[in-house]
């Protein structure tokens, strides 16, 4: 019987240190075989028995180990580089947090290195893209994305300090940075009722699609009806989760009859609802109060004028990048986590029903 063959025959205990990235070495000593018998089995060389594969994949997954992409054998140094992963660069929202990530990042004498999605990306396709970050040789990882779920990201916080940048999360393994979604629709809720609307529709989300965006849409809904508020929640998802649903959402509010404010889970959607009002000879506030939530250039310019909760994204992506640097330099330990407040944006596009 050959050591492959018999795994177990040289196994070795393993010692992990945070912030320690797992090595080749490491998967080997964890499997009880040899370094070459671990690159053969991860690389899906042939001769590798299948036993062997699953018991190296196995060490490899619980290490949290992800293949170095740089030239093999060089010799551990600081590359003080961040990877930064954000899901949708083209909008607003990703787009100013990634801005102030960079600048920070910048100042605190680091590089980013940026990953991002279109918007479409699968979950696969991000933790895809997490695993390329990391094997860049990034010291820290910050992750912004309204969509993967914390459990698949905790596996690359066990080898390397992250943070969870923009979207609630309070796991105790990883450190996360956020405007406090919940806050956030009471607040646009609490906007609404002042101004006299008693029949208001809201375009809500699920978790699985946005965690921040339902999050935000039930508490919108939640604090309506404790005021007494008629509510109608439309589910994006029954209508497709792409802005160009949103058309069939405004029909379906307009044939529910006397609505007077409906209430959108982000300024993208609010344009969207406010381009097919217009596409019907309507507009708001005049025929239909309606509000957005994020609260960013240049839907709040004086010309758009959007009614809108304000997210402090530059002070978020500023805190992010502090939280992950001073993991890397030894200034912080555990895992933090910080509620942000945001604040009302008035608007033009929502206003008090007459007297």
């Amino acid at each position: 019987m050959t050591s492959e063959d018999n795994p177990f025959s040289s196994r070795a205990p393993v010692e992990r240190h945070i912030g320690h990235v797992p090595t080749i070495h490491d998967v080997a000593a964890a499997a009880g075989v040899s370094k070459s018998v671990v690159s053969r089995a991860l690389s899906g060389a042939p001769g590798v028995a299948p036993r062997t594969v699953a018991l190296v994949k196995g060490a490899a997954d619980s290490l949290g180990y992800v293949a170095n992409a740089n030239a093999r054998g060089m010799s551990a140094h600081r590359t003080h580089t961040l990877g930064v992963f954000v899901r949708d660069a083209a909008t607003p929202f990703y787009g100013h947090l990634l801005t102030a990530f960079q600048e920070q990042a910048s100042a605190r004498g680091y590089r980013a290195v940026t990953a991002t999605g279109s918007g479409t990306f699968s979950l696969e396709e991000e933790r895809r893209a997490l695993e390329t970050l990391v094997s860049l040789r990034v010291e820290g990882l910050i992750v912004c994305s309204g969509a993967l779920p914390v459990d698949d990201i905790i596996p690359f916080a066990r080898r390397i300090p992250t943070v969870i940048a923009g979207r609630p999360e309070t796991d105790p393994s990883v450190s996360s940075v956020y405007c406090d979604e919940a806050g956030g629709g009471r607040g646009m809720a609490e906007h609404v009722v002042r101004l006299g609307h008693r029949r208001v529709a809201v375009m809500t989300h699920t978790a699985a699609s946005s965690l921040t965006q339902s999050a935000r849409t039930e508490a919108m809904v939640r604090h309506l009806r404790a005021a007494g508020v008629d509510v109608l929640p439309f589910r994006c998802e029954d209508y497709g989760l792409e802005i160009e649903g949103t058309d069939s959402i405004v029909q379906a509010v307009l044939d529910a009859g006397n609505v007077t404010a409906l209430m959108a889970p982000s300024d993208s959607w609010a344009l969207a609802v406010l381009e097919s009002l217009q596409r019907r000879g309507l507009s708001a506030p005049s025929d239909m109060s309606v509000t957005g939530y994020d609260g960013v250039k240049p839907f709040t310019s004086s010309i758009l004028g959007f009614t809108s909760w304000h997210q402090p994204l530059t002070l978020i992506g500023r805190l992010s990048v502090d939280d992950v640097v001073d993991q890397i330099e030894g200034l912080s330990q555990g895992a933090r986590h910080r509620s942000i407040d945001g604040e009302l944006i008035p608007g033009r596009t929502a206003e008090a029903l007459p007297a």
